[in-house]
């Protein structure tokens, strides 16, 4: 069988992939997800005095746990295979993909296991999260120092 003959041969069996559905999960999964969000951030303004600007850092911490948690049960894995990246974007994808590749390497033991693989699918993000930070605040102090803008 010729390589053309092959590509017709498979487009005629292959499904068309529904792009339009897949969209409109993604969105909506998306933002039940940073509506989730939204709530934790009320929770811990009302509940316990955080301010607008210092709610952030918990209510991120409290959605990647969730995220690890829900991972940890196997449940997550089902939210992503229905909502593909509308769960994987938000911060809760970072958890899951760390969480994962622990659950996966843990009968390599501690060290070699969790510790060497616990990063291998979100080290790429903290490393470019950390340079990223690194040059904005660089180019920011720079802006400062010759009086472009004010600190």
């Amino acid at each position: 069988m010729e390589q053309e003959q092959y590509k017709n041969l498979e487009q005629q069996i292959t499904p068309p992939t529904p792009y339009m559905k897949n969209a409109l999960i993604a969105f909506f999964v998306g933002g039940i997800i940073c509506t989730i969000g939204h709530a934790i951030t009320y929770f811990y303004i009302i509940f316990f005095d955080f301010t607008e600007k210092t709610v952030g850092n918990p209510t991120v911490s409290t959605m990647i746990f969730l995220s690890m948690l829900l991972t940890g049960f196997g449940l997550y894995k089902k939210l992503g295979q229905f909502a593909g990246a509308g769960s994987a974007v938000p911060v809760t994808g970072f958890g899951n993909a760390v969480i994962s590749a622990a659950i996966e390497h843990r009968t390599e033991g501690v060290v070699l296991g969790i510790g060497g693989n616990i990063f291998k699918l979100a080290g790429s993000v903290i490393l470019f999260g950390v340079a990223s930070a690194f040059f904005v605040a660089l180019i920011k102090l720079i802006l400062v120092t010759i009086g472009v803008v004010q600190w």
